[in-house]
């Protein structure tokens, strides 16, 4: 054999040698990411089982607000009102949104003709409750008259608005709540009943309220704030003596000295 051939044969197998061991080489890198790959996927399931297994005993994969939801009506909405159109209005800020739905509370209305108290239902009208003590805690009520009495059809004296003129109130609204379930009118609103006014609109409620002293002709529209406990007497004396001369206000004029709101008690 020639030493041409010999030299050929030897750099073939030389070639042959380093494409094996290249092969080799690629064989062993790739055998080394699937490990790799293989061991990240083994710790992803465990992370994830993991996860699943947290969900599955927490009661799923929920977010936790949605999961652990606000009792219904915690959260209150105060519409803005438009104080430019309506110069009555009265701008003492808005009560947080987040309010107490348990228990009662008690408002203490001291006229000069004497005190008035009620026994407010917080866990049924929160909303207007948490209202009406915001509004008590920035003196809204003090020394304010009551505007309007009603002898006829209804039997209700009406306060609540700074203004005196039936028109004011704060710079927000709110919706209705804990409206009478009740067809029969006269059985709406009881005498002794605290309530919210409003407008023929709905969520028009605001800060005007009514004491019903005698049997009223009312449909199921209005708020129920509440219960009179003491000094139904005095709204019924003042209802007596009729109506002013503008067949709209008492003739004996009823001035709030003060309305104070104590915290819900369950």
């Amino acid at each position: 054999m020639s030493s041409t051939i010999q030299r050929q044969r030897a750099a073939a197998r030389a070639r042959l040698e380093r494409q094996m061991g290249e092969r080799l080489e690629e064989a062993r890198k790739r055998k080394q990411r699937n490990a790799i790959i293989g061991a990240a996927v083994a710790l992803l399931l465990v992370i994830g089982g993991a996860v699943w297994l947290t969900k599955a005993v927490s009661g799923g994969d929920e977010d936790p607000a949605a999961a652990n939801p606000l009792p219904q009506g915690n959260v209150c909405t105060w519409t803005p009102d438009d104080a430019k159109a309506n110069p009555n209005l009265k701008d003492v800020g808005t009560p947080p949104t987040e309010v107490s739905t348990k228990g009662t509370q008690t408002m203490t209305i001291t006229t000069n003709h004497g005190v008035i108290e009620a026994k407010v239902n917080t866990a049924k009208a929160p909303c207007t409750a948490a209202s009406m003590t915001y509004l008590a805690s920035k003196n809204f009520f003090d020394n304010t008259k009551c505007h309007r009495l009603v002898t006829e059809g209804i039997k209700v004296l009406q306060c609540g608005d700074p203004s005196g003129t039936g028109n004011g109130g704060p710079s927000y609204k709110m919706a209705e709540e804990n409206l009478p379930n009740v067809t029969e009118p006269t059985k709406a609103y009881p005498p002794g009943t605290l309530a919210m006014a409003k407008t023929q609109a709905p969520n028009s409620t605001g800060s005007q309220f009514f004491i019903v002293y005698g049997e009223s002709q009312l449909g199921p529209d209005y708020t129920v704030l509440g219960t009179i406990t003491k000094g139904l007497d005095v709204v019924e004396k003042v209802a007596k003596d009729g109506i002013a001369a503008d067949g709209i206000a008492p003739k004996t004029p009823v001035t709030i000295t003060s309305l104070k709101m104590t915290p819900a008690e369950s």
